[in-house]
């Protein structure tokens, strides 16, 4: 179960995972290692599993799907399995609690969701792209374990594992030493129903590899198990020396400082945009500490070894210019939600900071609302601007929307005199005097007005 050094690997994938930090264990290093250097290298298929617990992954579950397409940029097959089955029973691993089980429409509508991640992006090639011979494959073990009855799982899964070693399993181990929880009979039978998609894919569809983080090597050795026992009488298995199906996992990915990874004061890093949106993704990236950087980019990016190392030297040299941070925040925001809404996303985080017209200009609504949201922030009326047109009217006094109380911009009139007459007021990112009056023209998308007094100061107006 132990790991060679990186130079003892041949194989492209392992030498990748294994400078990027990306290997804890594998079940056969060596063994694995020749695998992967003979033969067709397409026809090595490696797969992972992601539990639809809710309508998107979190960015802990961004680690399983950038190893899938570091597999599939080795020529080899990446196989994506959606827990359609096991979604409704519930991983015990890493869980204090047992689960609150979900209904199986929840269940089909988060796998349908959760599908949608593997199609955007810049994260796998597909169809033509891949040369169609180790295109991305998308499986769900619904249409499996979904035709298996009580008795049919009985036989051909739990006659091959005593209870002596599952109790013995860490997820399960720490659920029986907790009176108030303990587990349930229904989560105590994951690891077989995880060890039978190893079986099934590993028979039907010729797949040699699971993936995961290093919480789930148990479960994962649990199915490389079923698969030796259920093949080891069979004649192919014996003229081929054995079972070739391995396990490999990657440490759990942690902050230098101690912190918990993928959380922020708004909650969780999720990788769909309609929970977390690509600025606020990029925003993350971002703002990763020094100590963090060049790890992450090693973790989230596609960057060669050579860009990297550029980088951390360039870290190393000049850490206030981050240009580690700038480069992980482009490139994981691209890799997910591809280069357009990682360039809006970068000019939404420079209209903020540099006030930029054009920057703000060209933002939609959506991405408006969100960058300003943590400003001072109105509601107005779209009668004080005046009608527009040719009859809109002298508008409304700027020097009265900055002294507003709720914008916080000037705290008295005096004062937002001495702003505008120092040239130090902006609406808009454009520059404005003492005698400047809000009008109907002013409002992007016509409705959104954005003020800024000085480099910092920023107020957001919205008006209906």
């Amino acid at each position: 179960m132990t790991t060679p050094p990186e130079h003892n690997f041949q194989s492209t994938f392992l030498q990748e995972m294994s400078w990027r930090g990306q290997i804890q264990q594998i079940t056969d290093p060596a063994a694995m290692d020749k695998w992967l250097c003979e033969g067709d290298a397409a026809s090595k298929k490696a797969y992972a599993g992601f539990d639809p617990t809710a309508d998107s992954l979190t960015i802990g579950n961004l680690v399983t799907i950038m190893a899938l397409a570091r597999w599939q940029r080795s020529s080899h097959t990446p196989v994506a399995l959606m827990g359609g089955a096991t979604g409704l029973i519930g991983d015990p691993s890493g869980k204090s609690a047992e689960r609150t089980l979900n209904g199986e429409d929840v269940v089909r509508a988060n796998v349908a969701a959760i599908e949608k991640i593997f199609a955007g992006g810049e994260l796998f090639a597909r169809g033509a792209t891949a040369g169609q011979t180790n295109a991305l494959r998308m499986v769900n073990n619904i249409d499996w374990l979904g035709k298996m009855g009580f008795l049919e799982a009985l036989r051909e899964i739990g006659k091959y594992f005593s209870v002596n070693m599952m109790i013995q399993k860490d997820s399960v181990k720490e659920r029986l030493t907790n009176r108030d929880q303990g587990i349930s009979y229904t989560e105590f039978s994951y690891m077989l129903l995880q060890a039978y998609d190893f079986f099934w894919l590993h028979k039907n569809d010729g797949v040699g590899a699971q993936f995961g983080g290093s919480d789930q090597f148990g479960n994962i050795v649990v199915g490389k198990d079923l698969i030796d026992k259920k093949s080891s009488a069979s004649a192919a298995h014996v003229e081929r020396g054995g079972t070739q199906a391995f396990g490999l996992t990657w440490p759990l990915v942690t902050k230098a400082d101690g912190g918990k990874f993928g959380k922020t004061e708004s909650g969780a890093v999720w990788i769909s945009p309609h929970r977390t949106s690509p600025y606020a993704y990029y925003q993350f990236w971002l703002n990763s500490a020094d100590a963090d950087a060049i790890r992450f980019l090693k973790t989230f990016t596609f960057l060669s070894r050579e860009e990297i190392t550029a980088l951390e030297a360039s870290q190393q040299a000049n850490p206030g210019a981050r240009e580690a941070q700038r480069t992980l925040a482009r490139e994981a925001t691209r890799i997910l939600h591809g280069t357009a809404a990682m360039e809006n996303a970068e000019a939404a985080g420079k209209a903020l900071f540099s006030g930029d017209a054009s920057s703000l200009m060209g933002l939609d609504l959506a991405t408006l609302r969100e960058v300003f949201a943590s400003v001072p922030n109105k509601l107005m009326s779209k009668a004080l601007l005046g009608s527009g047109g040719a009859g809109e009217g002298e508008g409304l006094a700027l020097l009265d929307v900055l002294v507003d109380p709720d914008l916080k911009l000037a705290a008295s009139k005096r004062e937002a005199r001495d702003f505008l007459t120092a040239n130090a007021v902006t609406v808009n990112g454009k520059p404005v005097t003492l005698e400047s009056r809000l009008k109907p023209a002013d409002l992007l998308h016509g409705c959104f007005i954005a003020i800024r007094r000085g480099k910092k100061q920023w107020a957001a107006t919205e008006w209906q």
